[in-house]
């Protein structure tokens, strides 16, 4: 009898055990407009979920603690316009539902409607709404945050190198950036000193570059849209990059730029060059040009120069700069000047099953070593090969070549456009049909497709 109330207590004081050790029910905490918010975090327990009601609050708010902070339809966190509006620096917090307003403007202090600290690891940024800070959001080593489904306005007004990105990622592994919507301000995306990101299904207007990697491995950019921006994606100093499904509309100067990109797939993108005001290029409108700060060439303006009213933009659909082993397959690039501008002593790159249509210049390449730009018996469309295909095969009889001796001479001596209808210049490309050994170096398709091949699908919320 007596060992049977012993065990009887001893089960008792187990469950007793037990529930303390169950975690206290997360509470929802209501905070009015004009409550002090700080305070009501400050004593928030692990999983409480702190909802803003509809009206304004007042920042800076600094979440350091595992809780939601949460806007009901309305809520507007405004910062005092100095430093960043809401500093996250618990691992696992939750922002989202708010719209944010008035963070400062250092550049060096990354002032921020949202800064995601280093310590704030699996935190997560979503459906709000930034208006007119410095920085949208900045992941700021933070490994495997997300930002996703968010509205981002950025600066407007005066010069572009003060502005800030809409999503800033740094040394943040991990890291997601998906479904955002980012409108004004430098770039959309700058990622540096990261590995392992995803940046997915994204839209990007009125930007510099929507999408800009520095010294980044490892990462997925897929089914993001650009349009009506400088230059949509640009991969510089990266590696190992799998670029798949993403839209460049309209952009101004790249679709895409590679530039010590090493090792990448680029497939099923689309690039889409529209006639556009020849003031995109000459109006300080556009605020800055930065191709020096990358050591990239200028493009060219010199047709602006001669008083069109229009050009194609993008200059160029893709712009390849010392990038090297490269896979670029079933791609769309229609309506640039420059289908692609290969330079720069880029090696082993495989162009394979693109489609290259209605460009001005489908390729410039200015080199005397021959680039075969087929393999395993299959090419690349070109919109402008008159070849036939008698063996009904679907490939062409003989090899496309997109460029000639006088393409290479008017690359090299512009001025020699006043000769194009010249006897002279008629006499050497008749030459060149006839005697194909005249043929400078370059690319050659030895296996050009007769058909385009499907174009791509493109992303949600992409123009067609």
């Amino acid at each position: 009898m007596m060992e049977t109330r012993a065990m009887m207590r001893m089960g008792l004081a187990a469950i007793f055990a037990a529930g303390l050790a169950l975690p206290a029910r997360a509470e929802r905490i209501a905070v009015s407009a004009g409550e002090a918010v700080q305070e009501i975090i400050d004593r928030a327990d692990e999983g409480d979920v702190i909802l803003l009601k509809a009206g304004e609050h007042r920042g800076p708010i600094r979440v350091t603690r595992k809780v939601t902070v949460e806007g009901e339809p309305g809520a507007i966190v405004t910062g005092p316009g100095q430093g960043s509006v809401i500093t996250v620096s618990a691992p696992g917090a939750v922002v989202r539902g708010l719209t944010i307003r008035g963070s400062g403007a250092n550049l060096e202090k990354m002032d921020a409607g949202i800064f995601v600290e280093k310590t704030a690891a699996d935190a997560l940024v979503e459906r709000n709404r930034m208006e007119g800070n410095l920085y949208g959001i900045y992941l700021h080593g933070a490994e495997n945050s997300i930002a996703k489904n968010n509205t981002i306005i950025g600066m407007e007004e005066g010069r572009l190198n003060e502005a800030g990105n809409g999503i800033s990622v740094w040394n943040a592994p991990g890291a997601k950036v998906l479904d955002n919507d980012v409108r004004f301000g430098r770039d959309g995306i700058y990622v540096i000193t990261s590995k392992r990101n995803v940046f997915s299904g994204n839209r990007f207007r009125d930007l510099r570059f929507a999408i800009h990697y520095m010294y980044t491995n490892d990462s997925e950019i897929t089914d993001n849209i650009s349009i009506n921006n400088a230059v949509g994606f640009a991969m510089m100093f990266s590696s190992r990059l799998k670029i798949t499904g993403n839209v460049s509309d309209g952009d101004r100067d790249h679709g895409f730029l590679f530039n010590y990109a090493n090792g990448s797939q680029i497939a099923g993108n689309t690039v889409l060059g529209r006639l556009q005001p020849a003031e995109r290029w000459t109006n300080a409108g556009t605020r800055d040009r930065n191709d020096k700060e990358h050591g990239l060439p200028a493009p060219d303006t010199s047709e602006v120069a001669q008083g069109s009213d229009f050009r194609p933009g993008p200059t160029k659909c893709v712009f390849i700069y010392n990038a090297n082993q490269n896979r670029f397959r079933d791609n769309w690039f229609e309506g640039c000047e420059i289908g692609i501008h290969f330079t720069a002593g880029s090696e082993r790159n495989e162009m394979v099953g693109n489609a290259f249509i209605r460009n001005r210049n489908q390729v410039k390449y200015v080199s005397t070593r021959y680039l075969d730009w087929s393999k395993d018996g299959r090419g690349n469309y070109w919109s402008d090969n008159p070849a036939f295909d008698l063996n009904g095969d679907g490939l062409g009889d003989s090899a496309y070549r997109p460029n000639d001796l006088v393409d290479k001479v008017l690359w090299t001596a512009p001025q020699a456009k006043v000769l194009m209808n010249s006897p002279a210049v008629q006499v050497i490309r008749w030459a060149q049909a006839q005697f194909p050994a005249l043929l400078p170096g370059g690319v050659v398709d030895s296996r050009p497709l007769m058909a385009p091949p499907p174009r791509p699908k493109v992303a949600k919320g992409g123009q067609p």
